[in-house]
């Protein structure tokens, strides 16, 4: 199979990091972003030539540009875009500040969107690539307490979606993957948190107890890089594709209940029609 060339943002830890390494071990080439080189000093060790460690902050448009320029500079092409740059922001909705919402969509959407632009043209020049976005079960299902990183990952499923549409006759091809829980660092280090309200404590001590109930046995990252080198080497990849086992459970049970209210409305949404 020919060698491929990766863009992999956030790649200092979890999804990022582990698909760089793999990727890397088969003989591909890798241009790894992150906000502090030196957590790539290793990689750069390790795979001397076939990786490219690059400092980058996604939230800057033209540092991603840049970056994405670079890559293909140094490697001559691009195959695989990987958009894994992101965090959790955890707050109920009313405890969200404004920074705590915007920094959330920044970076979780437009940072994906800035890297997705950038390698575009190059795409569409050499008539192929293939660009993962890595969302979440969030971004088709919704639990509170993660509310503006639903609204960050539901916004990327929508745009990818769209996008899958128009770059298709280039030949390019897009997936979403959609992770369970993982042991990526993302409720770790990496996440922030609004500031609690007191009225919503009771609440928020019921709902943490649910919240340990689901994500009881995280999954790991490493054992993620398998499935990831299947979709890319996969001549029809996946629009979409769950991680982890528990996601279509999730899924299941919540188109259920939305398909069941939508026909039970359907005579109202009919009458609205006029």
């Amino acid at each position: 199979m020919t060698s491929k060339t990766w863009f992999i943002t956030g790649a200092s830890r979890g999804f990022g990091r582990e698909w760089a390494i793999a990727a890397l071990e088969r003989g591909d080439s890798v241009a790894a972003t992150a906000r502090d080189t030196s957590t790539l000093k290793d990689l750069a060790e390790r795979f001397g030539e076939t990786f490219l460690p690059l400092q980058l902050d996604v939230t800057d448009r033209a540092a991603d540009f840049a970056a994405v320029a670079q890559a293909h500079e140094h490697f001559g092409r691009l195959d695989v875009v990987v958009n894994n740059a992101g965090y959790g922001q955890f707050g109920l909705v009313e405890e969200l500040s404004e920074a705590d919402a915007r920094d959330q969509i920044e970076t979780n959407l437009f940072g994906a969107l800035w890297v997705t632009q950038a390698a575009l043209p190059f795409l569409r020049a050499q008539g192929s690539g293939h660009i993962l976005q890595v969302s979440s079960i969030g971004g088709i299902s919704a639990f509170p307490y993660v509310g503006i990183y639903h609204a960050s990952k539901w916004a990327l499923e929508g745009i990818s979606q769209s996008l899958s549409q128009e770059v298709a006759g280039f030949g390019i091809k897009v997936t979403l993957i959609e992770p369970g829980g993982f042991s990526t660092d993302w409720a770790g280090s990496s996440s922030r948190t609004a500031t609690p309200i007191a009225d919503y404590d009771e609440f928020r001590k019921e709902m943490f107890a649910q919240r340990a109930a689901r994500n009881s046995t995280p999954g790991d990252p490493s054992a993620s890089a398998a499935a990831v080198l299947k979709i890319v080497d996969a001549e029809n990849p996946p629009l979409r594709i769950f991680f982890g086992e528990g996601p279509l459970d999730i899924a299941t049970t919540d188109y259920e209940s939305r398909l069941a209210t939508w026909n039970e409305w359907q005579p109202v949404s009919i009458e609205a029609q006029g």
